[in-house]
């Protein structure tokens, strides 16, 4: 390793084991060639960068071949942005958008997981693991001239994380037994963090975007209502500050996000000149998956995810020779249904669940059946052209800490799924389900519009359902209000969704089993609940007694072991029922280039590194 820019995990033995993730048979191969000419499945080595200091100002350096400079680089979501706040950033498009304008402490290496310097020049760690000295570089400056230093990091984590501004899910993740860490200022370019115990996420952990203190310091003095609109979509572009390497320029809602180079960015190329290459990274926004093939076929964006069942015509496309064809491999995300347990009343007084359905969905039996019953195999070979895998696991399938028995599965089984709901007193009259009391079991089932495979697999679980007897009132609707249902109302019955998973580190996910935790969807306690103390179901409690256990193991087989007991209770409970993990297949322009894709960064880790031939 070289001491300037790997960092030393503490649990070292993740750096071998994440090489298994590129020897790994994942089954895809006869389903993927489908016209016997396969696609380039990802396994490259990336360069790792290195500290360069040059005039006083201490920069990291691209290993990566020369580039030349200029051009738009045009991608696309689905959907607008919701904030511009890192730390209000709930959604996918707003979360992606915080990536590309501010910059963490840490990285993760996109070969083999190692966690590496960004922000950060060095990192020194004490001999017991609880106390790590961050070294930052010296000369590098925010957007607006002004110098990045100790101050602007002490204030992201003591004031902003610690202090619970924003959706609260770093500080979620940095609880260490109960605890959070300390941080202390040292000098103008050092800080120093103290853990309570050891804590094996932690360094992956600083990859949390600075904020610049000059500009949000305002914001958190006036309060954390405050903040929750503080650089929301109005705002102007000219009055965003960033580290990152790409600056707001223009904002069109609907339509697209224009961004361009931040001339103040600190990462060089080997001729020492300053990257991005590219002067504008144009996100154009389009109503849905459809529109978005059309747009990559007209020429109007430069990649595009390509969905399974349009994998064969697009290896045909490709002998034209205008773009290239990637395999990432099974997708990191993990698309379930969540089932609304939460049975406590708001503000007004009123169950945020009607009663009946409640005492469906806190039902063991009831959700089992409900998970027995998918047809997985259907969904998968119909949405996906077979170009995905069943999905059982809270894991995704690729993750290093994977519960092998888990992640197998069952068969569909609507038989077996109807003697669990006799269990609990459920019978079927007419080919319609009843309760024990007698009522007719029907429910709503939600998704975001213009994701076409989540619509599409809304339709197959509805009638899935109904082979039940279940009445599935089946709906797509606006993510902003999906995302509203979730995070603030409660007002739901059961949704699709998928949420990012990290394969190298389950307490990323830490936000999400903890009881309180801002993406705790299955029991959520919203802004207004007035009583999110009480409630909190049994195997709850167990799950997060496993998560706060394995972020204390050092040693990781045995934090596998640990992390697999969750899996076992989630797959037993079925709080949230998993569906498939589709191959990531991208089809990208031959003229973008420095594209070197890993299974652990994706396509785009090297961002600030391609041009335009």
């Amino acid at each position: 390793m070289k001491k300037f820019t790997y960092l030393i995990l503490i649990f070292l033995s993740v750096t071998c084991l994440c090489l298994l993730i590129f020897k790994k048979d994942y089954g895809y191969d006869k389903s993927e060639v489908q016209n016997n000419e396969p696609l380039n499945v990802v396994n490259n080595y990336i360069p790792e960068p290195k500290n360069i200091t040059l005039n006083g100002i201490d920069y990291l350096q691209s290993q990566l071949p020369i580039g030349k400079f200029g051009g738009t680089f045009t991608s696309s979501s689905i959907g607008d942005p919701k904030t511009f706040n890192p730390y209000n950033a709930n959604d996918a498009t707003s979360a992606e958008l915080s990536e590309i304008m501010y910059d963490g402490l840490t990285q993760t290496n996109p070969t083999n997981g190692d966690v590496i310097v960004k922000l950060a020049k060095k990192i020194e760690i004490s001999k017991d693991n609880k106390t790590y000295t961050i070294h930052l570089r010296k000369g590098i400056k925010w957007s607006d001239g002004v110098e990045i230093t100790a101050d602007d990091v002490y204030f992201t984590y003591n004031t902003v994380i610690f202090g619970g501004f924003g959706d609260g899910s770093t500080k979620d993740v940095m609880m260490i037994d109960g605890k959070l860490p300390t941080i202390e200022k040292i000098d103008k370019y050092t800080v120093k963090f103290t853990t309570p115990k050891p804590f094996a996420p932690f360094l992956r952990n600083l990859s949390a975007s600075i904020l610049p203190k000059h500009i949000f310091e305002k914001a958190t003095n006036k309060g954390k209502e405050y903040f929750l609109t503080f650089q929301g979509i109005d705002t102007k572009p000219q009055n965003l500050v960033i580290s990152g390497a790409f600056k707001l320029k223009e904002y069109v809602a609907g339509q697209r996000v224009v961004f361009e180079k931040n001339k103040n960015y600190y990462l060089i190329n080997k001729n020492n000149e300053k990257l991005p290459y590219i002067d504008k990274w144009v996100s154009v926004i389009v109503g849905d998956t459809n529109n978005q093939t059309l747009k990559f076929e007209s020429g109007a964006i430069d990649v595009l995810l390509v969905n399974g069942a349009l994998v064969s015509r697009y290896k045909e496309l490709k002998k034209e020779g205008k773009f290239e064809l990637y395999n990432l491999g099974p997708s990191t995300n993990t698309t379930f249904v969540v089932l609304n347990l939460n049975n406590r009343k708001n503000k007004d007084g009123k169950y945020y669940v009607n009663p009946i359905k409640q005492a469906w969905f806190q039902d063991e039996n009831f959700r089992s059946a409900l998970d027995w019953a998918i047809d997985r195999e259907d969904l998968i070979l119909n949405i996906f052209s077979g170009l995905a895998s069943p999905l059982y696991s809270a894991e995704p399938i690729n993750s290093l800490f994977i519960n092998e028995k888990v992640a197998q599965g069952h068969k569909t089984d609507i038989s077996y799924a109807q003697k669990l709901l006799e269990k609990s007193g459920f019978y079927k009259k007419d080919g319609i389900l009843y309760d024990k009391k007698g009522n007719r079991v029907e429910f709503e089932l939600l998704t975001n519009a213009g994701n076409t495979q989540r619509e599409a697999t809304g339709v197959s679980i509805k009638q899935d359902f109904e082979k039940l007897g279940i009445k599935v009132n089946f709906k797509a609707i606006e993510f902003n209000s999906l995302v509203n249902k979730i995070t603030n109302t409660a007002d739901f019955d059961c949704i699709i969704i998928a949420l990012t998973s990290n394969i190298i580190e389950p307490n990323s996910g830490y936000n999400v089993w903890n009881p309180y935790g801002s993406l705790h969807l299955f029991n959520k306690r919203t802004p207004n609940d007035l009583t999110s103390s009480d409630k909190v179901l049994d195997f709850e409690k167990e799950i997060i007694e496993i998560f706060n256990k394995g972020a204390l193991e050092l040693n990781f087989k045995k934090r596998k072991e640990i992390y697999g007991k969750y899996q076992e209770i989630v797959a037993k409970q079925n709080p949230m029922i998993y569906l498939y993990a589709p191959l990531q297949i991208y089809a990208i322009r031959d003229k973008i280039k420095n594209i070197f894709p890993t299974k652990l960064g994706g396509l785009f880790h090297s961002m600030t590194e391609i041009y335009i031939d």
